[in-house]
């Protein structure tokens, strides 16, 4: 009987892994990279410089929903992650400046990112506010603080760190000279986060948390810590961008990261995950955050307007909203 039950887990964890709900987003994954091939000029759109491009450009934003989506699952979220990517960068350009070891700024870096996380979570949870408003509140904090500190002046890193550092290798550098290294990074952290979230026990109760809260509470589940888990997982990796965005950049911006915190939840919601919480998987997370940074791509490639891409996107989030929601129904009925 015990096997059976222990089978019976990992099949759902697979299944929860392997969503039906994803497939949708493999299905508008592959008709959009079909029609960007064949309808952008030339067929730019599959070009090694174009790819490479991608590969370099994407793991920012898709980075970031990955904690996103899991921070939704939960039935929280988090407006305050482009606030946090540029306090984050703007920490480590100061500590750069000051002569700190880099690894020791590195792990500084996250550490702060993970506080900011953590501080979300404690003022969303113990403070009884909705983590929209909550967050919403950090954002603008944030982002005021740090238009006083730096002036809103950009200040740039070459002088304190030469291109071509191992440092600098590590991050955004190439590996076999080939893949860039943020590429590696983002399907690693899918990886680790989808075992986390699908395969141990703290997966279970971040679906539990976000499916039904008191009933997550009766089965001895403590839901606060949960959920300000989920936040700090979320701080982490928007301070782990910051370190990318810097190095690939050479120089900070105090406007680094604006627009992420709504497209992470569209990546998310793109990957079939629900904004009530308790459904959505981290495959479903990758694969939205690639079709949102894709259509994007595309869409400049095909002469759309910079400013009308908004549009198609607000449209794309919509369409997969009325999408999955019947898929669920259908699934239920």
């Amino acid at each position: 009987m015990g096997v059976i039950l222990t089978v019976s887990k990992k099949q759902s964890s697979l299944l929860k892994l392997v969503s039906f709900r994803a497939a949708n987003t493999v299905i508008v994954f592959v008709v959009l990279m079909l029609v960007f091939t064949f309808f952008t000029r030339n067929r730019v759109f599959l070009s090694s410089r174009n790819m490479g491009l991608l590969s370099k450009l994407a793991p920012d934003l898709g980075i970031i929903a990955l904690g996103i989506g899991i921070l939704m699952i939960c039935g929280e979220f988090d407006l305050s992650v482009a606030s946090i990517v540029a306090v984050c960068a703007y920490v480590f350009v100061l500590l750069l400046k000051g002569g700190t070891s880099l690894f020791l700024i590195a792990i500084i870096t996250l550490g702060l990112g993970a506080a900011l996380g953590l501080l979300n979570g404690l003022i969303t949870v113990k403070g009884g506010i909705p983590s929209f408003i909550a967050t919403l509140g950090m954002m603008m904090f944030w982002r005021g603080i740090l238009y006083v500190s730096s002036r809103m002046w950009p200040i740039g890193i070459r002088a304190y760190l030469p291109a071509g550092t191992s440092f600098e290798q590590i991050f955004v550098g190439r590996m076999g000279g080939v893949i860039p290294a943020q590429a590696v990074w983002f399907v690693g952290l899918a990886a680790i986060l989808g075992v986390l979230l699908h395969f141990h026990k703290f997966g279970n109760w971040v679906y539990a948390t976000g499916d039904n809260r008191e009933a997550a509470r009766a089965m001895g589940i403590n839901t606060d810590w949960v959920k300000i888990g989920c936040f700090m997982i979320v701080g982490i990796l928007c301070a782990f961008v910051a370190i990318l965005q810097l190095l690939r950049l050479g120089s900070f911006c105090c406007t680094q990261g604006q627009g992420f915190e709504l497209k992470a939840i569209a990546a998310s919601v793109v990957g079939g995950t629900f904004l009530t919480g308790g459904i959505g998987s981290v495959v479903g997370i990758f694969l939205g955050a690639l079709t949102i940074q894709i259509m994007e791509n595309g869409l400049i490639l095909m002469g759309i307007p910079v400013f009308g891409i908004g549009a198609f996107i607000g449209l794309a989030i919509i369409l997969f909203v009325i999408l999955n929601s019947y898929v669920e129904r259908k699934r239920i009925s």
